[in-house]
């Protein structure tokens, strides 16, 4: 297949960082992440140029990072002591967001993406106690090891999995959710939450250019499959509802703008706007 620039899901990683990066740039920025574009590089904005509708890419990204950035300062006023960031990527958060210096933050990812991170950063200072686990999250000896060690080293844990849990199996997602359900210092977790309807739309306009890290994870309820799970979702942030809490609005180029305005005359109501369709979940053990 020609023109396919994400090889694997870890290439993601860049196309998001990309995006974090863009921020910084605008005149209200949502936040600043000023290492992004270091870790982007050139390979991040050659997979973001080549994807369509960058602006609803751009949008959701700077929302999606500024709701967790909320949910992290939320948890942390509730006691949370650790953060473990699973399937990290180019997470910047250690060095760009003001929380306590006694904060333990650990980082897991594929070798390959530590070593790159660690090398980029090498002469930057994170903000509080960071440390960095080489780990095949899909490796179940690998995973249970790293959340036993998590878990001993915390007092009250918060779980992290930006943009992870869309690329795994309903299976995976299980078994992943009951071993985080056995730790007794996981206090939170932060999920992605996508629309079967919003999976569809994915579908139809991507599917090309990311059939090499498709979206797997869809639960006919997505509410239900974590219940199921003994995780119950105590507080939900839809990307929609919270950009008109910021007053970020999704900059339109003027024939998408027309096109959706001429959607609206024909679509139902309750569907002319993904505006809860996508958004991040805080789950806590039933």
């Amino acid at each position: 297949m020609t023109n396919v620039t994400i090889e694997n899901v870890s290439d993601t990683a860049f196309w998001v960082a990309h995006y974090r990066g863009v921020e910084g740039k605008q005149k209200s920025p949502l936040f600043e992440d000023p290492l992004a574009a270091v870790l982007a590089g050139e390979r991040g904005r050659r997979i973001a140029e080549s994807m369509p509708r960058p602006f609803i890419t751009a949008w959701v990204i700077s929302v999606r990072t500024r709701l967790i950035d909320d949910l992290i300062r939320g948890c942390l006023a509730r006691g949370v002591d650790t953060v473990l960031n699973l399937g990290a990527g180019l997470d910047t958060r250690a060095y760009r967001m003001d929380l306590p210096s006694t904060l333990q933050w650990i980082e897991a990812d594929y070798p390959a993406m530590i070593e790159y991170k660690e090398r980029l950063l090498a002469k930057e200072t994170p903000r509080f106690q960071l440390t960095r686990v080489k780990c095949d999250l899909a490796n179940d000896a690998e995973r249970r090891a790293l959340l036993a060690d998590a878990n001993a080293k915390s007092g009250k844990m918060l779980v992290l999995t930006e943009g992870v849990i869309p690329y795994l199996t309903n299976d995976q997602v299980g078994t992943l959710a009951d071993d985080l359900r056995v730790l007794d210092h996981a206090a939170f977790w932060i999920v992605d939450y996508f629309s079967s309807e919003l999976l569809k739309f994915r579908h139809r306009t991507m599917s090309k250019k990311t059939e090499n890290a498709p979206f797997l994870f869809q639960p006919a309820d997505w509410t239900e499959f974590f219940r199921q799970h003994r995780w119950s979702c105590e507080k939900m942030l839809y990307l929609g509802e919270q950009a008109e809490r910021l007053q970020r609005k999704m900059q339109l180029p003027v024939l998408a703008g027309v096109v959706m305005a001429m959607r609206a005359l024909f679509v139902p109501a309750e569907r002319r706007n993904f505006k809860n369709d996508a958004g991040y979940a805080l789950p806590v053990p039933d």
